[in-house]
């Protein structure tokens, strides 16, 4: 059964290791998906910072546009492999529902999910923290939003791994829910396809 807390351990390092070296996801298994979702949102984030910056040229916003557009794409398509890796692993265990079982609002992918932007939000908060005064306002606004990403991830962690015990207990439902995101197939979006037709 996975661990909540091996998650959120792998995400943090590799989120420092990332900012001191090129990306290179590790782990095995479960945890090697949870390095390469990871490196998703990693990527993600910078290319989110780079789109709100004053001096950027439209060109250039169009270009990270698109990279986020592909970025968002492919860290969805992860999540569902982490939800399809749990199926995977509840059917090679041999582990059922019980009739009684409900279904979450969340599953463990889109946890790990939120546990990773969490890490990613903690160590940028705290990196600012560093570059500022202590003891000021503006150091002191930095360190409660800090605060508050710690304990939502402690919570979040503990919630993914209780739902985790649930599932592999039979005690609650597990599925992998599609995504089916429209705007990056062009078949489905409306503006790409009848600019082909008009083409």
């Amino acid at each position: 059964m996975l661990s909540a807390a091996l998650v959120t351990e792998l995400q943090e390092s590799l989120v420092q290791e990332w900012h001191a070296a090129p990306i290179e996801e590790r782990g095995e298994g479960f945890y090697r998906l949870v390095a390469e979702q990871h490196a998703f949102n990693f990527r993600l984030w910078h290319e989110e910072d780079k789109a709100r910056s004053p001096v950027a040229t439209d060109r250039e916003i169009a270009a990270v546009k698109r990279a986020i557009d592909g970025l968002n794409q492919r860290r969805n398509d992860w999540i569902e492999r982490l939800d399809d890796w749990v199926t995977a692993d509840l059917a090679a265990k041999n582990v059922h529902p019980a009739p009684i079982a409900v279904q979450e609002t969340e599953t463990p992918g889109s946890a790990i999910d939120r546990l990773s932007i969490l890490a990613l939000r903690i160590y940028h908060l705290d990196e600012e923290l560093g570059r500022r005064e202590p003891h000021t306002e503006e150091s002191e606004r930095i360190a409660a939003k800090l605060r508050t990403c710690r304990t939502q991830r402690l919570d979040l962690s503990c919630s993914l791994q209780r739902l985790v015990g649930a599932i592999y207990a039979g005690e609650k439902r597990h599925k992998t829910y599609r995504q089916n995101k429209m705007y990056n197939d062009p078949s489905l979006n409306p503006v790409v396809y009848n600019a082909r037709k008009a083409a």
